[in-house]
Order: structure tokens, then C-alpha cells, then sequence
């Protein structure tokens, strides 16, 4: 006789706890984009992202208005029990335009995203992550369906096709990623904004260094030697 399949597994239902802001500030030629993501999480850690809006700034809007988009924004998200948070991809245009977003009282954390393997954290609201980093958290969140965007927005067609092409492929004859769809091609502002607001949801959701649990190790301390991101992100 056979056995009866056993019955599909219930998800473990997620909590909201507040909001991330993901801005990619684009230059001159480039969107700037901006992520909205509703962190949720379940009780044993695992961190949900919901997109729950995506904006493309117009190309050559001026990065002052850009940041009055910022500040109304912020201010109409409804209350959560997390106060929300905004974490800012500042690799290309520099200090001055955090600068303009720690001069409203915005709190940005500053990310320069680099090409080196090793993050570090050069001020408390800094941080220099590796692309490979980045990219492999949010590949990860992807491949186990803790990343929703929500259908209705106008912007989710164009999200969708660029986490399509986005992938992380290894190179089998030096060990190294390559990237594509990571500022090599026009426009993935908004998944470059998706990633930055994935990381850092994941970063404070846990209340611990998420890159040290991940092999990296930013600091003194050993990193317990833990490489495999789906083990570590499916550990809670």
C-alpha cells in the first residue's frame, strides 16, 4: 500500500516590525530609485521583506528634490513598532548628498558598495560592503520565497524583469563571482535599491553582525567559519 503524502507545510506566520527605505541615488545618466520594504519577521527569526512601493525618481531630477521626496515619504508611513529606517546606496555620488539627507534629520546609513571581499564599518551609520555580499543576501531571500512585491504597482513589472536578469555566476577557473545586472547594464537602480533595503532589514532585524555570521568578519573576532548562505539565513 502507498502511503499518503504527508500535507504541505504551513508557513510560519511573519509579524511586521517597521519599515526599510532602500534609495539607489543614480548619477547623472542614471535613475535614482527608491524601495519601500515592510519587514516582517516569525519567531524563529526569519525575516520577511515585503516591497510594498517602488519609485523612480525622473532622470536629472535634482538631488535636493530627491531628498524632499525622501523626507515626505518617511513622514507618511504608517506607524510600526520599529521606527523606520533608511539605508542609501552612495557609492557613485559620494558624502554630499547624505550629507543633504543628515541635514533633514533623516538618518541615512551610507553604503559604499566595493569589490573587495571584506565589509567594514567606518562610522557607525557607514558601511563598505562587497557587491558579492549584497548580491548573495538578496539571491538568497529570493530563492526562499521571503521576498514579495506587491502585484499592483506600476513599478513591479520593471522590478521583476531586473531580478530576472540579475544573477551571481561563479567563475570555476578563479573561485570569483561575476555580476550581471549590478550598474553594468542601464538601469537597475531599482534592484540595487532592493538590495541595499533587503541587507539592511536582515542586519538589524537579528540584532546581531549578520556578515560575521556569514564568513565575513569585519572586526577581531573569528567568524565560526559558517559559508553556506542558505544555512546561515535558514538558521534564523
Amino acid at each position: 500500500m502507498n502511503e499518503a503524502p504527508p500535507p504541505p507545510a504551513i508557513a510560519e506566520p511573519a509579524t511586521p516590525t517597521g519599515f526599510v527605505v532602500g534609495l539607489d541615488l543614480g548619477q547623472a545618466r542614471d535613475f535614482t530609485a527608491l524601495v519601500v520594504n515592510e519587514r516582517a519577521t516569525t519567531k524563529a527569526g526569519a525575516v520577511h521583506h515585503n516591497l510594498v512601493h517602488l519609485h523612480r525618481f525622473a532622470l536629472g531630477t535634482l538631488y535636493p528634490d530627491v531628498v524632499d521626496g525622501v523626507a515626505k515619504l518617511l513622514a507618511q508611513l504608517p506607524p510600526r513598532p520599529e521606527p523606520p529606517s533608511l539605508a542609501v546606496d552612495a557609492t557613485g555620488v559620494g558624502r554630499p548628498v547624505v550629507d543633504l539627507l543628515r541635514d533633514r534629520h533623516l538618518a541615512p546609513v551610507a553604503v559604499t558598495i566595493t569589490g573587495g571581499d571584506t565589509p567594514s564599518r567606518p562610522g557607525l551609520d557607514e558601511w563598505r560592503l562587497p557587491k558579492r555580499l549584497l548580491a548573495s543576501i538578496l539571491q538568497v531571500a529570493l530563492q526562499t520565497g521571503r521576498v514579495r512585491i506587491a502585484a499592483a504597482m506600476p513599478l513591479t513589472p520593471v522590478l521583476t524583469a531586473e531580478l530576472e536578469s540579475f544573477r551571481v555566476k561563479i567563475n570555476v577557473g578563479t573561485g570569483n563571482e561575476s555580476f550581471e545586472a549590478w550598474r553594468e547594464r542601464d538601469h537597475d537602480d531599482l534592484v540595487l535599491a532592493t538590495a541595499v533595503a533587503v541587507w539592511y532589514a536582515e542586519e538589524t532585524a537579528r540584532g546581531y553582525d549578520l556578515m560575521r555570521m556569514m564568513g565575513y568578519d569585519a572586526g577581531s573576532q573569528p567568524s565560526g567559519g559558517l559559508t553556506s548562505y542558505e544555512r546561515i539565513m535558514g538558521g534564523g
